[in-house]
């Protein structure tokens, strides 16, 4: 069979820009590669550039010293401990606004696609927008869980249905090691377990299943991962 090797090499226009080459395959036998980021899924990297990064450049950057300031900005407005929207990115991202993961979060925060969209985050590496909605999403775990700080974390990182069916942190390792490692920094940094950002005033009672089987029924917030 005789292949058509056509090549689509896009110059990025701005300077110093560095991008990995992709190669796609068309139905009818032809061949494309191209160092501008595909949505066809099954395209592959042939050749990485040095520096490149798996993720598209924030729209309107902010300087790495402001991502700091930002985030406790987003967190004062959406009522959220600075203290604890610092410690989620630093778990999620690194302070790298940049950052995907394999599973296609992206961003300081790392929003899932369908996550942003829900959010009305249109551009997930810019990180104004990428930590507004991030700050909002917590804000908004926090009120589901009311106010327990574990369960919140847990449904950031394995979603809300998972941890809402047993109300307790999922078995996964990945999940049980993110809520400790954001729960003892944020303490360490002098956090509450329970955050003042969505306490009710008249908090329900809810049902948590500790590690060893047993249960317990609280109106507080009661720090399943030791």
């Amino acid at each position: 069979m005789r292949y058509l090797l056509i090549i689509t090499i896009i110059i990025l226009s701005a300077p110093h820009a560095f991008a990995d080459i992709y190669v796609m395959h068309a139905p009818d036998g032809s061949v494309y590669f191209t160092n501008s980021r595909p949505d066809d899924s099954s395209a592959k990297v042939v050749m990485r550039e040095q520096g490149a990064v798996s993720a598209e450049p924030a729209a309107d950057p902010v300087n790495a010293s402001d991502y700091v300031s930002l985030a406790e900005k987003k967190a004062r407005k959406h009522n959220v401990d600075p203290d604890l929207l610092k410690a989620v990115i630093k778990a999620e991202s690194n302070w790298n606004p940049r950052a995907v993961s394999p599973k296609g979060a992206r961003g300081l925060m790392q929003l899932m696609p369908a996550t942003a969209a829900e959010l009305g985050v249109k551009n997930v590496f810019d990180p104004v927008e990428n930590i507004d909605g991030g700050a909002r999403y917590l804000r908004y775990l926090l009120e589901k869980f009311n106010g327990n700080l574990t369960l919140a974390l847990a449904a950031y990182n394995a979603g809300p249905a998972r941890v809402e069916r047993k109300m307790r942190v999922p078995a996964i390792q990945e999940t049980v090691s993110y809520v400790r490692k954001i729960v003892t920094s944020y303490k360490k940094n002098g956090g509450s377990v329970m955050p003042r950002a969505a306490v009710n005033k008249e908090p329900k009672i809810v049902r948590v299943v500790l590690e060893d089987g047993s249960v317990v029924f609280t109106n507080t917030n009661y720090f399943q991962i030791r």
